[in-house]
């Protein structure tokens, strides 16, 4: 039996007190929201906090689970929480080219990449939640 070789991944939707949600704009996929690999010995939940603060400068505390989107022939799970901005300042590093707080409709506009945009929609409806979504 071979050792199995999934990728697990954490993002977060996080919104400021104005409603705004931070984008990063990576140097493959452009506008996204910040997220990246879970790695050994860290939770879903430290993955997202960690992942936001090096991609964008901003400390967060999570709110939520929201759900999981999973590329079943990439062998990728990536899980989706919300969270809210706690410190730090906006700060761009070699896996962000641009980072910001953006209006909610100006964002979902800004996401072109696959399904990012409809993941961020899935964040932000409470009715959907928790979500499950296999491609």
């Amino acid at each position: 039996m071979s050792t199995p070789k999934h990728i697990v991944s954490a993002a977060t939707i996080v919104l400021n007190e104005q409603g705004e949600i931070l984008l990063i704009k990576g140097p493959r996929r452009g506008w996204e929201m910040p997220g990246g690999q879970v790695e050994e010995g860290e939770s879903l939940k430290e993955a997202a906090i960690r992942e936001t603060k090096e991609e964008s400068g901003i400390d967060i505390e999570v709110i939520k689970f929201c759900g999981v989107y999973q590329n079943v022939s990439k062998s990728i799970c990536n899980t989706l929480f919300l969270g809210t901005p706690i410190g730090g300042e906006l700060t761009t590093s070699t896996e962000s080219l641009e980072v910001g707080f953006f209006p909610v409709e100006e964002a979902l506009e800004m996401v072109t990449w696959n399904n990012f945009r409809q993941r961020i929609e899935f964040c932000l409806n409470e009715k959907l939640q928790p979500f499950y979504v296999a491609f």
